[in-house]
Formats: C-alpha cells, sequence, structure tokens
C-alpha cells in the first residue's frame, strides 16, 4: 500500500463524516466538489449557499466544476455590480475548479478545459451560441465575469484567473504530458487576458486533507509595549508595535490575512480612497511621529483575556474597526517592509463581553464614524436577534453573523443565511417570486425592501415556516425532480413555492396570518410534483406567447401577474 494510498481511504473517512454531518442529503460526488470548493477558498469566507451557487459541475459543464468570481475579496453575483462603489486598481480574481473523484490526474480533464475556455474567454464569442454546448450555469457565470471584466476595464483591475484541479490523486507522481496539458491552459488563457496573472494547480488527496486541517483559531496572542486596564478588569487600550500587531493578524502557515477575525465588519477593504491613502503615506513616511499619534487604531471584541508579562491572550478574536488600516499594515510588511529598528506602534482598543446585544452595539456604534449605507448593519436589529432566537430553540440556525453556525459544524440543511430568508419570505408571503429569483444579494439594501420583508409585526413563525418550506423545496428540486431540466428548476423555485402555497391556501389573495394554518409537511412530494408540473406548463406557455427564455421570464412581474392568473385552483386542495 503506497503512501496516497493511505491519504485515499484517510480522505474518504473525513469526507464521509463531514458530508453525514453537514450535508447528508448531498451524494457523495456533490459533496467532493462542494469541499474542494470549501478548502480551496477558504480564505474568502463563503457561506454555504454562496460554496453551491458556484457549483456548475453536470451535464454540459465542460469540465469545470466550479466558477467563482471575487472582485475586492467579495463574491460576485449575477446581479450587475455597483461600479460607482468600486475605485481604481480593484483586483479581479476567478477560480475555475475542477473537482474528480479519481485517484489520477488525465491528460483528458485539462484539454476538456482547455476547449471550454477557448470557447467563453474570448470576448468576440456570442455566449448564446454556446448555450447548447454548455449549461446555463456554466453560461452565467462567464456572462457575470465578462460583464464585471468589461465594466471595471476603465478602472484598470488586476485579473488573476486559477484553475485549479482536484482528485484523489498523488501530486508527486503526476506525468509530465499532463503538466504540459495544464501550461498550455495557462497559455489560452494568457492569450485573452494578456497581463493577467494565471496559475494552475493540481491538488491531491494530501493536499485536500492538509487544507482541511487548517483551522481557524479564534484564541491568539499579542505582544503589547503597554496597557491601560478601562472600566472594570477586562477592557484594555494597549500599545502594540506595527510588527507584532503584522505577526497577530497573520495566519502561521502562510503568512494570509486572517480574514475570518474581521467577519463582524460590516464592509472590506476600500482599496485607495483618500484616507486609505493618507494611511499609506503615514506608514511609508520617515518623519519621526510614532504611527498611533496619526491613527483611530482599532477596535478588538474578545469573550475572555488574560495577561501573562507583555502577551495579551484573547478568546472569540473579531476585529470590529480598523479593517482599512488593518489591511495596509499588513500589505506594507507583507511586501516585504520589515525594518527591526520601526518602534512605532497602533493603538487597540480591547472590549471584552459574552453579551451579543453589547457585542452587536459596539458593532455598530465603531462602524458609524464613516457613511456606511444602513443595510449592511441590518445583523444588528432586534428582529434579526429575534429570528436567530426563535430558529435556536427549534434546532435551525439563522445565520445573522455570516458563517458562524458553519464554523461549528451546524447541517448546511438548517443554517439559512439573512439573504436566503428574504428571498423565501419575498416569494411565499410576499408573492413576489420575480424579485427573489432577480436580486438575491442586494434584494433588502432599500430600507423599503427591508421593512416589508422584516416585520415587526410578523411571527417569528412565519419566518421559520419559509425557511423550512423553501428548505424542502430546494430538496425536492435536487433529488425528485430529474426529469426536468436543472436550469428551469433554478429559475422557478420561487415561482414553484409560491404557486405550491396558493393551491394550498386555495387562494391567491391569502395573507401573511394565512401562512400560518400550513405546515412543511403539507408541501408533500405529491403536492411539489403537480405544483412544479404547472409551474413550467405556465411558464413554457408565457415564454411562447412573449417569445422570452424562461431565465429571463422568471425575473419579470408580468409572467408573476400571468402565473396567479391562470392557477388551477381547487377547493378540495386547500388546507382548513
Amino acid at each position: 500500500m503506497s503512501a496516497n494510498d493511505n491519504d485515499i481511504i484517510v480522505l474518504d473517512s473525513v469526507l464521509e463524516q463531514n458530508r453525514m454531518q453537514t450535508a447528508d442529503s448531498l451524494s457523495d460526488s456533490d459533496y467532493f466538489e462542494v469541499f474542494t470548493f470549501e478548502q480551496f477558498l477558504k480564505n474568502y469566507e463563503l457561506s454555504y449557499d454562496e460554496l453551491f451557487s458556484g457549483k456548475v459541475g453536470g451535464s454540459g459543464d465542460g469540465g469545470i466544476d466550479g466558477f467563482f468570481t471575487f472582485i475586492n475579496n467579495e463574491l460576485l453575483s449575477e446581479e450587475d455590480i455597483d461600479i460607482g462603489a468600486i475605485k481604481k486598481n480593484p483586483t479581479l480574481e476567478v477560480f475555475l475548479i475542477q473537482a474528480k473523484r479519481s485517484p489520477t490526474f488525465s491528460e483528458r480533464a485539462v484539454d476538456s478545459v482547455n476547449a471550454t475556455v477557448a470557447d467563453i474567454f474570448n470576448l468576440k464569442n456570442d455566449l448564446s451560441e454556446f448555450r447548447t454546448i454548455y449549461n446555463a450555469d456554466l453560461i452565467d457565470k462567464t456572462d457575470a465575469f465578462r460583464k464585471a471584466y468589461l465594466d471595471l476595464a476603465a478602472r484598470h483591475p488586476e485579473l488573476k484567473i486559477y484553475y485549479i484541479y482536484a482528485s484523489k490523486g498523488d501530486t508527486s507522481t503526476i506525468h509530465p504530458n499532463v503538466r504540459n496539458r495544464a501550461r498550455t491552459l495557462e497559455e489560452t488563457i494568457e492569450r485573452y487576458f494578456h497581463g493577467s496573472v494565471v496559475e494552475a494547480k493540481f491538488v491531491g488527496a494530501r493536499e485536500l486533507l492538509d487544507a482541511s486541517r487548517l483551522e481557524k483559531s479564534y484564541t491568539l496572542q499579542l505582544k503589547f509595549i503597554e496597557n491601560y486596564i478601562s472600566r472594570g478588569e477586562d477592557n484594555y487600550v494597549i500599545l502594540s508595535s506595527l510588527k507584532d500587531y503584522f505577526d497577530f493578524i497573520s495566519m502561521d502557515e502562510n503568512g494570509d490575512l486572517r480574514r475570518y477575525i474581521f467577519e463582524s465588519n460590516v464592509r472590506d477593504y476600500q482599496g485607495e480612497v483618500e484616507v486609505n491613502q493618507d494611511v499609506r503615506q503615514t506608514l511609508e513616511s520617515d518623519d519621526g511621529l510614532d504611527f498611533w499619534w496619526l491613527n483611530n487604531g482599532v477596535t478588538i471584541l474578545a469573550s475572555k483575556a488574560s495577561i501573562a508579562g507583555k502577551i495579551i491572550t484573547l478568546d472569540d478574536v473579531q476585529v470590529v474597526n480598523g479593517l482599512q488600516t488593518t489591511t495596509i499594515i499588513y500589505n506594507h510588511f507583507k511586501e516585504g517592509a520589515i525594518d527591526e529598528e520601526d518602534k512605532r506602534s497602533i493603538l487597540i482598543r480591547i472590549v471584552v463581553t459574552n453579551n451579543a446585544e453589547t457585542r452587536d452595539r459596539i458593532i455598530k456604534a465603531t462602524n458609524f464614524q464613516t457613511a456606511i449605507p444602513i443595510a449592511s448593519l441590518k445583523a444588528t436589529d432586534r428582529i434579526q436577534r429575534n429570528i436567530e432566537d426563535y430558529f435556536s430553540r427549534h434546532d435551525w440556525f439563522y445565520d445573522r453573523r455570516k458563517n458562524f453556525y458553519k464554523n461549528i459544524g451546524k447541517p448546511a440543511d438548517k443554517i439559512i443565511s439573512i439573504p436566503y430568508l428574504a428571498q423565501t419570505v419575498m416569494a411565499i408571503i410576499l408573492r413576489e417570486p420575480d424579485n427573489a429569483r432577480a436580486r438575491p444579494s442586494s434584494l433588502i439594501k432599500r430600507e423599503s425592501d427591508y421593512i416589508r420583508v422584516f416585520s415587526e409585526s410578523m411571527s417569528p413563525a412565519i419566518y421559520l415556516f419559509c425557511a423550512k418550506t423553501m428548505k424542502r423545496i430546494d430538496n425536492f428540486l435536487r433529488n425528485e425532480s430529474v426529469e426536468y431540466p436543472t436550469q428551469d428548476k433554478k429559475d422557478l423555485k420561487f415561482h414553484l413555492a409560491m404557486l405550491s402555497t396558493i393551491k394550498l391556501l386555495g387562494k391567491t389573495d391569502y395573507v401573511a396570518k394565512d401562512v400560518i394554518s400550513l405546515t412543511e409537511d403539507d408541501f408533500s412530494k405529491d403536492v411539489l410534483v403537480e405544483s412544479l408540473q404547472e409551474t413550467i406548463k405556465l411558464a413554457n406557455e408565457f415564454a411562447d406567447e412573449t417569445g422570452g427564455a424562461i431565465g429571463k421570464i422568471a425575473k419579470k412581474r408580468d409572467f408573476v401577474n400571468y402565473m396567479i392568473e391562470n392557477i388551477e385552483l381547487s377547493s378540495e386542495g386547500a388546507v382548513q
């Protein structure tokens, strides 16, 4: 038995245990893909919903199982990007991930991706011409990347494209022909995007195991120079050297920034805006002034703190204010600007509390110092906390704080994100599946939409009902409706949720309190089969009348009105 055989056995054990714990509704093949995405995009803090959103594997995938695009470390959705909010020289990263459970790496697998990128990355090619060759998910992801790349062209983006080929093979024994194919793939991509950074990487069983073992540590130690204990004995104001703070925010394994300790920030790094330019110039200057004299410093939340000598140990670390300053310091030292004679310091406020409401108040207060869209702070609202508490009492998990429940190993099928819940309420309660489908990530950015979806007058039980029902529909579409095209099911799943609710209630003008009479068990397989048949029938009829594709009409209000007017209601089928 070879060393790689041992690695495969251990990897299979890890995969099975993790799948049973977090995603037992997925097949082994589907879970291997998602597992691979998670390991090699770990630094981007993607939720389960976001990991699944990048999955394009299946019939017509062109050899690509995962397609993820990031702008300044933020995942690109299908919606149009807000160009005005993106500053000069953004970073645009694309990950093409191929995940095969085979014990080797093959030339054919690389060749298939090479042929695909020659089609989809040639900007002269009309993507609509490839819809009979590649599946709709791959086309849509490519289209979103193309639009972002062209929209950002005037801002001179730094483009990085990575091809990751993961299998259970041994990377030390890859045949030279396979590596040559990978170099050809790199050359193909470089030909279409001159000046970009292109990298092909092979990942085997051992690398997958190593990646899965890289755990986030929320208990960290920080060296300091001076400290002042404020009110009580558990809150501190300290001065730490810039180099020690750099060590604190850097991963031990590879020196990457510990992005996960910034999960509670309401915005990401803003690039070379004027304020950040000033901070960088202050850091690079040699005028004899200490850094903390000219900078507001950072705020850290922790659940526990202890001091031994000149080292403070913090549990459950979250840097809630100072991401801009931190990123500039990280980049400064990462680029090799380490001067052992540099004695400058940064001011750090440490607040120790286990009270969730207090933590939320601090997050909101520290982030109101600069102009931030109010929607970015919604996770701290009382109604969001109430929903989380209600879900928890019923063994479901509302991801008010992104990835909190994913990080502690709760099942993916029971974790509900804020955008996902907003989509389900918009579709089931407000009967607006068109909005739920068309604006998944920006659905509640407008205050008017937010108030309609998250209302103090609405019972938390309704939110849990919507979440459970939509999860049931997702599982049905994934496992029980194989005769229908995957893309049609994706486009119409919110319409299916609305239509089946209407049929169960026996009326089209129901209100939120009517839904309380239903349970997720009412959405049986028979009900969903019948409702899906009718949903797709109505979609095809409307598409024929208007000449539009299902993917486009699913985002139009006219189609929803057509559905409501033509749904076949039966009083016998209404739940009493």
